[in-house]
């Protein structure tokens, strides 16, 4: 049997690359470790995960990419023909958060000037080194028939976007190998709960008879089925029992209440592992911390995220590239108003300089009326009031 040497998806010293994304192969060659691998169709079956990847993702499609260079705006803007840019940007992010890694290739002119960019699912993609370990090359299957196989694809033909990584950041990790345990938990967990609560409505409740322990087991059925069947026919009338009967209604009990509160455990930890508070996840959260707070911390994972895109597509094109993520944590406009107003409050700004930025945001018209003083003059004792014309 041959080995196998790799770290991330990428082949070192030569020999078939290998991706994360098979859990077939990758339980195959390490079958001591099949708990650390999740793929991303099992995550995405958990709500907690489908919640924060989703959040993330359309936050950060939602956020303005800006570079200077007008040629790559319009990229960055317009980059494919297959779908609308937010819905192309969320693909891409949505699988950088699962999967650690998202690829695009750049469809490139004669020229070198991009075209148009096309989206790669990590299974059409394989990621090697150089012979002298001086950069990457990339093996691609298409989706069209009439592309096929590309092999060899220079580097600065493929936009890799790369989440932590072990190897120097050629590939990265996903966030959702630091959550197998937890998931594994979180599974046994519901499978427990489910049975204790389908045990616990089974049993609707216990009813007593006075028989001095002479009924029998067919007895007690017998009439198990006429008390249930005078309930079932009493269309939510009152139960009648006889005088030597007593029917008590079993509750749910605290032990499964308990059960039901370990999704609260799982959620806090996924929120862990992707940095965000975990009222994302609709959790409590801290009680302590105000909105700003946990506005602030949401705001810095995404510039987390944002960093490792805007990195990429920095080093990919000519001119350096920010993302703005204003329009995904402020759509609007109501911190951006409040800060300006105390700006002005405080003589940083004027009164003239507040109304401009305001205006630059589409927050107030820029065809605004100038202001009038509308307001009479007071007529004091002894003096004639002067009316503004």
């Amino acid at each position: 049997m041959p080995l196998f040497n790799f770290q991330n998806g990428l082949i070192v010293g030569g020999g078939s690359e290998i991706g994360f994304d098979d859990a077939e192969i990758v339980n195959f060659l390490n079958p001591g470790a099949k708990n650390d691998y999740v793929s991303a169709d099992t995550a995405l079956r958990n709500s907690d995960i489908y919640s924060t990847v989703f959040q993330l993702s359309a936050d950060l499609a939602s956020s303005k990419l800006i570079t200077s260079n007008s040629r790559n705006q319009g990229m960055l803007n317009s980059p494919t023909t297959w779908s609308n840019a937010y819905s192309f940007w969320q693909a891409v992010y949505s699988q950088l958060l699962l999967g650690g890694e998202a690829f695009i290739y750049r469809w490139r002119n004669q020229n070198g000037i991009d075209v148009r960019w096309e989206y790669l699912r990590p299974s059409q993609v394989s990621v090697f080194p150089l012979n002298d370990y001086s950069g990457l090359y990339y093996n691609a299957t298409f989706d069209s028939p009439l592309v096929g196989v590309k092999q060899s694809i220079p580097s600065n033909d493929m936009i890799h976007f790369r989440l932590l990584s072990q190897n120097g950041g050629a590939t990265g990790i996903s966030p959702l190998r630091s959550l197998a345990s937890e998931l594994q938990i979180k599974d046994s967990s519901n499978k427990l709960t489910i049975n204790a609560l389908a045990k616990s409505v089974l049993t609707p409740g216990i009813l007593k008879i006075q028989g001095n322990g002479k009924l029998n087991s067919k007895i007690k059925t017998a009439r198990s089925r006429e008390f249930m069947n005078q309930i079932n026919k009493s269309n939510g009338g009152p139960v009648v029992t006889d005088s030597l009967e007593e029917y008590t209604p079993l509750e749910i009990k605290g032990d499964v209440s308990k059960l039901l509160s370990q999704t609260d455990w799982t959620s806090r930890q996924i929120a862990k592992a992707y940095g965000v508070p975990d009222t994302v996840l609709n959790g409590k959260g801290d009680q302590q911390s105000s909105l700003a707070m946990i506005g602030g911390e949401y705001a810095k994972a995404l510039m987390r995220f944002g960093n490792a895109i805007t990195g990429e597509l920095s080093a990919k094109q000519s001119s350096v590239v920010t993302m703005d993520i204003k329009p995904a944590i402020d759509p609007v406009n109501d911190d951006y108003t409040t800060n300006i107003d105390n700006f002005k409050k405080s003589g940083v700004l004027a009164s003239n300089q507040a109304v401009w930025a305001l205006q630059q945001t589409g927050y107030l018209p820029e065809n605004m009326p100038e202001p009038k003083n509308d307001i009479p003059a007071q007529k004091t004792e002894g003096s004639d009031v002067i009316e503004n014309n």
